[in-house]
C-alpha cells in the first residue's frame, strides 16, 4: 500500500477525487473485475460520495485508473482511511502486480494530472484552452437539445431552473464522458513543454 497522500493545494473546501492505479497480474481481469463491483458498491454508501470513473485497459493490458469523487477532500480522507476499503483492499492485494498509487485532487487537477509518476503537470494555458474547447461546444448544443422539453413542459424554462438543467447537463457530460477522452487523445501533446 501506498503512504497517505497529501491533498493538492486548494483541497481544503472543493470537492476531491481520489486518483487511483492498479496494476493487475495478467491473469487477474475477471477475479479484479468482480472485486471492482464490489469495492465501487462500498464506496457508494459512503457520505459525500459524487461516482466514479474508470479507466479500463486496452486488450492485453494491465494498469487500471479509477477516480472516486467525493464532495470534500473530508470525505474522501473517510473513504481511504476506513476499514470496510483496508479490508477490501486485502481480498485483492494477492491479484496487484504492484503496489496501489493513490492520492487525492482537488478541482479538473484530475484531468490534467499524468498518470506516470514523475510527468509533468501541463502548463496552465493548455488546461485552459482544452477545457474552453469541451465547454464552450456543449453550451451551444446542449440548450438546442433541451429546447423541445422546454417547449413541452414550460414549466421547466423557469428562469433558473432552465439555467440549472443546462449546467448540470453541461458538467455531466464533461466529467463522465468528454474529458476524460479528450484529455487522454491529446494527452502527448498537453504534457509537452
Amino acid at each position: 500500500m501506498s503512504d497517505a497522500p497529501q491533498p493538492r493545494d486548494g483541497a481544503h473546501c472543493e470537492g476531491a477525487t481520489l486518483r487511483i492505479h492498479h496494476r493487475i497480474r495478467p491473469q487477474a481481469h475477471e477475479r479484479y473485475e468482480t472485486w471492482l463491483r464490489q469495492i465501487i458498491e462500498a464506496a457508494g454508501r459512503f457520505p459525500g460520495h459524487q461516482g466514479v470513473h474508470i479507466l479500463r485497459p486496452q486488450a492485453q493490458g494491465q494498469d487500471y485508473e479509477i477516480a472516486v469523487r467525493f464532495a470534500s477532500e473530508a470525505d474522501a480522507r473517510r473513504w481511504r482511511e476506513s476499514n470496510e476499503r483496508r479490508e477490501l483492499l486485502a481480498v485483492i492485494q494477492p491479484e496487484l502486480a504492484q503496489d496501489e498509487r493513490l492520492e487525492i485532487l482537488s478541482g479538473i487537477d484530475y484531468w490534467f494530472t499524468p498518470p506516470e509518476s514523475g510527468a509533468r503537470v501541463p502548463v496552465r494555458w493548455k488546461q485552459w484552452l482544452i477545457t474552453t474547447a469541451v465547454i464552450w461546444p456543449l453550451t451551444i448544443l446542449v440548450p438546442l437539445l433541451w429546447w423541445p422539453l422546454f417547449r413541452v413542459a414550460p414549466v421547466l424554462e423557469t428562469w433558473g431552473l432552465r439555467h440549472g438543467l443546462v449546467a448540470a447537463t453541461i458538467v455531466a457530460l464533461v466529467v463522465y464522458l468528454v474529458m476524460p477522452r479528450v484529455v487522454r487523445r491529446v494527452s502527448p501533446w498537453l504534457h509537452r513543454r
